[in-house]
């Protein structure tokens, strides 16, 4: 009778631990797909910005070339 208590006692635990994992793993893969979210973003920020200075940059060369002749 005691074993059978123990056995159930054990087994409940090792139930509730992996729920428990079970959530915090869904949790955890939440707030990565949220992390990768804003790295897409930004990556798509620096992008146009690197565009629009790349193309400000070349204006303002090309003006001063034709400025200079």
């Amino acid at each position: 009778m005691q074993e059978d208590s123990k056995d159930l006692l054990a087994h409940q635990r090792i139930d509730d631990h992996e729920r428990l994992c079970r959530i915090m793993q869904e949790e955890t893969n939440k707030k990565i797909d949220a992390i990768r979210d804003d790295v897409h973003r930004l990556e798509r920020i620096m992008l146009a910005s690197t565009a629009f200075i790349l193309t400000t940059m070349i204006g303002i060369i090309v003006a001063l070339v034709f400025k200079i002749n």
